[in-house]
């Protein structure tokens, strides 16, 4: 008995599709064109064939063919268009325009509506994205071929992620509106996701294991931030950095997660204190790549490649797409593909 198929344009390291998969989609494909993002997907979900590609370069039909689908035949068309340039720190929380080649890549999603014709579609992407012509002009072009779509601005921290962290999703259905899943009660913390990992350097676990390279006098900042959920701002000002008694502003940085909280957004930037709140609650050290992932909502045996490069790796979690964000409203969609709820076909 087959199941609901999806696609995932957009890839990136399979946040998506483990998603799609956990909710109980057949991801039939993919696409991505960052090599160590491809090495990762293939990793976790090797049964799905990754076209490596610009998807400007790559027509649906080419994806039809192989997959033997005709138009209408896809159950879901999903992905997250590159949304750099409508992200807060970019546009300085929208006060300044930036053109980047990126935010050009909804209209090529809205090609592959075009051509594909799935019974749904959903889009996540940063909140920035719902204030852009583009994307008003894709809600036209949606409604202009018969799909009923919505739109909305919500909190990963509300769906299972252990983070907090604002994204916007967009869902749409040939056959009507879908409504999105109801937020989870219980909120998971940074202990829920990591407070019984082995020691980190000790667990065998390469992704867990990678070394830090801090100078002598941040590590002795380090080691003075209050335990669980402690701050630089904590600190007497003799025992601030220079630059940070300057600043008024970022006081995230050089912060700790605290045990009992949800974690902050988990970004590119996640391997370095200077780049947020990113101390581990209790150890003088920032949280390691494992740690990134389960706070991202990856599963534990999630694949990721060894490599000594902790800036790519750190790039490639932090803009991820949470599998279990996605996981609950791909269930919304599974609901209104099926006439018996619960039922595959």
């Amino acid at each position: 008995m087959a199941t609901f198929t999806a696609i995932d344009l957009f890839s990136g390291c399979g946040g998506m599709t483990q998603g799609l998969k956990d909710a109980g989609f057949e991801v039939l494909g993919a696409v991505e064109i960052d090599h160590q993002s491809v090495e990762t997907y293939t990793a976790n979900h090797q049964e799905v064939p990754v076209w490596i590609t610009d998807i400007r370069e790559l027509h649906p039909w080419a994806l039809m063919s192989k997959l033997n689908l005709a138009e209408g035949d896809l159950d879901l068309l999903a992905g997250c268009p590159p949304c750099q340039g409508f992200s807060t720190m970019r546009t300085l929380n929208g006060a300044r325009v930036v053109r980047d080649p990126r935010n050009d890549l909804l209209a090529e999603f809205q090609r592959f509506v075009d051509v594909l014709r799935p019974k749904t579609v959903m889009i996540e992407n940063v909140p920035g994205l719902a204030r852009d012509s583009s994307f008003e002009q894709f809600c036209e072009f949606m409604e202009g071929v018969g799909y009923k779509g919505k739109h909305s601005i919500l909190n990963a921290v509300d769906y299972g992620v252990p983070q907090r962290r604002r994204r916007l999703i967009y869902l749409a259905g040939k056959a009507g509106r879908i409504p999105f899943a109801e937020p989870v009660q219980d909120k998971l913390t940074v202990r829920d996701a990591i407070g019984d990992l082995p020691k980190a350097g000790l667990s065998g676990d390469p992704v867990h294991d990678m070394p830090e390279r801090r100078t002598a006098s941040v590590k002795a900042l380090i080691g003075r931030i209050p335990k669980d959920g402690g701050s630089r701002t904590d600190l007497p000002q003799e025992d601030q950095l220079d630059c940070h008694i300057k600043c008024n502003g970022f006081k995230d940085v050089y912060g700790r997660m605290a045990w009992g909280k949800p974690a902050p957004t988990i970004t590119s930037g996640c391997f370095n204190p200077s780049k947020g709140r990113f101390l581990h609650p209790v150890e003088n050290r920032a949280i390691t790549m494992r740690e990134a992932a389960l706070l991202q909502g990856f599963p534990r045996d999630y694949r990721f490649p060894s490599t000594g490069n902790k800036a790519a790796l750190a790039a490639m979690i932090g803009n991820a797409l949470p599998p279990q964000f996605i996981r609950h409203h791909a269930g919304r969609i599974l609901l209104s593909l099926s006439p018996n709820p619960g039922v595959s076909r």
